[in-house]
């Protein structure tokens, strides 16, 4: 009996155990319960107060913008101040027709291509720069003062702003007569239409490149500081830490407000323009904004203007689509998602 029994552990023993990947169980893990959706009645009791500080603004967008957007069917019709918008004549497209077929058209057209390129090459670079050296700045006092001297003139008109250049690069401007008290030829820094889109993209530049390099500094603040402390670890340098860590980390933000640009990319301004269209003439400073001030509310040619701005408008939107489809090509998120396949 002994001996039998020694021979049935002993089998036992030596039958190998089942691996774990052989071990299945027929129930599945438990999942958490879904929360049932709070139905709209709950949330606007909950959120009741929010929703009345939205009213004035929610107002203002409707009476400022979206109510003037039905007024842009006066592109397509004969127009003038002295008649309600549905007594008007209805022409089609010939308003668009006579708006490509005009010179002035065609040379703030040329203008406004020229002055984009060029803010897009000088301008939009700049506040990525300016980030990071604020990101690389050790004390926080400097990096608070350097922030705030950077970011002040968003907050400035472009009357003051170009009356700030004006005193400093103007015919009697600080330099000019510097370099006249040294017995120096004077250089017409803001009549000079050859160097006007270096001039306002300097403005430009000077004015709300502050502005940029706060948003570009929230991109910055979302990389984990792990990711530099492993590099620098790895014996990673400062630039090679920018390249593979930074920079790809405000990626997202860079085609983002890249996107954006490029639908605005027709809205030179119109402030900045008009204020100087007169000291350099309007071959050089003639834009789409400003054309359609003269055209429609100067020279009385109501839909000429508007279909100048409709065109503009549409413009914009289809480079911000093609342009959000080739972030989407090259794996970014863009300005919204595309549908998941």
């Amino acid at each position: 009996m002994t001996e039998r029994t020694d021979l049935v552990t002993t089998s036992t023993a030596q039958t190998p155990a089942p691996p774990p990947q052989a071990v299945t169980t027929s129930r599945a893990a438990p999942t958490a319960p879904r929360r049932p959706r709070a139905s709209f009645r709950s949330r606007l009791q909950k959120d009741w107060q929010m929703l009345v500080l939205m009213i004035p603004g929610a107002l203002c967008l409707l009476l400022f913008f979206y109510v003037p957007i039905l007024g842009n069917v006066i592109a397509f019709q004969d127009y003038y101040p002295f008649i309600t918008i549905p007594e008007a004549e209805w022409v089609g497209m010939w308003n668009f027709i006579d708006l490509f077929n005009d010179e002035q058209f065609l040379v703030a057209l040329r203008n406004t291509l020229v002055l984009a390129a060029v803010q897009l090459a000088l301008f939009f670079p700049v506040p990525i720069v300016l980030a990071l050296i604020v990101d690389s700045m050790m004390t926080p006092r400097f990096r608070k003062a350097f922030q705030s001297i950077v970011y002040l003139p968003h907050f400035l008109s472009w009357v003051l702003v170009i009356a700030l250049f004006q005193q400093m690069l103007g015919g009697a401007g600080f330099i000019n007569q510097f370099l006249a008290s040294h017995g120096m030829d004077t250089i017409p820094f803001m009549t000079n239409p050859s160097t006007f889109p270096l001039l306002v993209t300097l403005q430009v530049i000077w004015k709300d490149a502050g502005w940029g390099m706060i948003i570009f500094l929230a991109a910055l603040a979302s990389i984990p500081s792990s990711l530099y402390e492993s590099a620098a670890t790895d014996g990673a340098g400062r630039l090679h830490r920018i390249w593979h860590i930074t920079l790809p980390g405000m990626r997202p933000v860079i085609v983002l407000l890249l996107i954006l640009q490029l639908g605005s990319i027709l809205t030179v301004g119109f402030e900045q323009f008009i204020l100087q269209r007169d000291a350099v003439g309007p071959e050089a400073a003639e834009v789409l904004d400003t054309y359609s001030y003269y055209a429609g509310v100067i020279d009385g040619s109501w839909s000429m203007g508007a279909a100048a701005g409709l065109a503009k408008g549409v413009v914009g939107t289809i480079l911000i689509l093609a342009s959000n489809k080739v972030a989407h090509l090259l794996g970014e998120d863009g300005i919204y998602r595309g549908s998941s396949k």
